[in-house]
């Protein structure tokens, strides 16, 4: 007797390569294209950035060089300042500060391209998945050698004096800065970023394929960090939105579209911080050209010690300040609640608001780690002693950590509580149905 065939929506679709492996080459391709769509996606934003700052002025062709460095930086690179200033003057020079908008953009590209050819997929094996990761490092490891082989360049100085200039031009000692991507400690920053990258890439998006071994682990893992990851891009959005305001209604375009382009996530985190009651310490006593807010200037504006920011000094000079109270409120509790709709019906809500505890604690530990800024700069004429006597400037900005990571907690608690509560009418995964059925999603 002859067997009548199904439907053909019934018959499985014959993969495109035997045992469903991508092919080598087309795998090895989709790692390329991840791995590019990153690092081309920052070379445009830092060039933007570093244009809008007036670094396309620079002289012998150093722009180019100096947005290879700054991609460098951002992806966690290390890039070191050197200055050779003879018997003339003594230099010094260094850079802390992580160019957060080139890093969130490189990101966000990397991420998803990176998930696309997994966009259809519930399962997949361990084995392809670190293959998929290694391949995608190795093309991100070439590419960052490229940039850091490209990251150098040197600059001569004029201290202000055109004697001091001519007696250094005779001597051969005119003063120079300069700077040198240090390739080891790319390479191995660059592979802890990607990495890091990728992994938070399948803890946050629910679209990823997982392992069969790790599936029990995304509805206690995912709901949270997805949570965290829309409240870092709704403060980035929040903060792009007023940069283009200030842009329209306040003039200075070229500093506001270089902080835009170069640190718009820093100062948005930063309001994140200090609107769930966070802070950080620091000064500035001279500005060495990095974009920053007044009010920031005028907090941090010493000359020797340093000043607290957080609501309190900020609300001395801008009494508008405690809207970033509620603006964290706000973010923080349609988080919560977007992370409790994500989260087993079953879920109790203490236990909701510890994993929110956890998750905004860790979240604003990392904010505090990568907002910090550390630069100066200084040339002293004849060896006075006194670096920024002469030509220079300081600014720092380091976080204090456990008041971060205590308000995170408490506000994660709080949020993650009533989070929880505002979603029980809503349907969740997981949710009862009828009598002995059980739908998941």
């Amino acid at each position: 007797m002859s067997q009548v065939p199904g439907p053909a929506s019934a018959v499985p679709a014959k993969p495109a390569h035997p045992g469903g492996v991508t092919p080598p080459l087309r795998a090895w391709g989709q790692a390329l294209a991840a791995a590019a769509a990153g690092i081309v996606t920052m070379l445009v934003i830092a060039a933007l950035g570093l244009w809008a700052a007036g670094a396309a002025e620079l002289p012998d062709g150093a722009f180019l060089r100096v947005v290879a460095a700054t991609v460098i930086i951002a992806t966690g690179g290390s890039v070191e300042l050197s200055g050779d200033a003879g018997i003339i003057v003594q230099a010094d020079a260094a850079l802390d500060v992580v160019p957060l908008s080139v890093t969130l953009a490189g990101a966000l590209v990397t991420a998803t391209v990176f998930l696309l050819p997994l966009r259809h997929r519930a399962v997949a094996t361990t084995g392809e998945l670190l293959g998929r990761i290694a391949r995608t490092a190795v093309c991100w490891l070439l590419l960052l050698l490229l940039l850091a082989l490209c990251a150098r360049h040197s600059f001569k100085i004029s201290v202000g004096n055109d004697i001091a200039d001519e007696i250094g031009a005779e001597l051969g000692a005119t003063p120079t800065v300069g700077f040198r991507a240090n390739v080891p400690a790319t390479l191995g920053f660059g592979l802890l970023w990607i990495l890091a990258l990728l992994a938070l890439t399948f803890i946050v998006s629910r679209k990823a394929p997982l392992s069969s071994r790790l599936l029990h682990f995304q509805n206690s893992v995912r709901p949270p960090a997805f949570a965290m990851l829309l409240v870092l891009l709704g403060y980035a959005v929040i903060g792009l939105i007023v940069g283009v305001v200030v842009l329209i209604t306040e003039g200075h375009p070229a500093e506001t579209l270089a902080v835009i382009f170069l640190g718009l996530p820093n100062l948005a985190w930063i309001a994140l911080g200090v609107g769930t009651g966070g802070a950080w310490t620091g000064h500035v006593d001279k500005a060495i050209g990095l974009p920053m807010p007044q009010v920031l200037d005028q907090v941090l504006h010493t000359r020797g010690g340093h000043r607290t920011l957080d609501l309190g000094s900020i609300a001395e000079y801008d009494g508008r300040a405690w809207v970033l109270v509620a603006l964290a409120a706000l973010v923080l509790l349609a988080a919560a609640f977007a992370a409790a709709v994500r989260s087993p019906a079953r879920l109790p809500a203490w236990r909701h608001a510890l994993e929110m505890a956890a998750a905004l604690a860790l979240t604003l530990f990392v904010v505090g780690l990568l907002t910090r800024i550390s630069a100066r700069y200084g040339l002293s004429l004849f060896s006075s002693g006194d670096l920024g006597a002469g030509l220079g400037g300081e600014v720092t900005l380091l976080p204090e950590l456990l008041r971060l990571v205590a308000a995170g907690v408490v506000w994660g608690l709080v949020t993650g509580y009533l989070g929880s509560l505002l979603a029980r009418r809503v349907r969740h995964p997981g949710e009862v149905r009828d009598a002995g059925t059980t739908t998941v999603e």
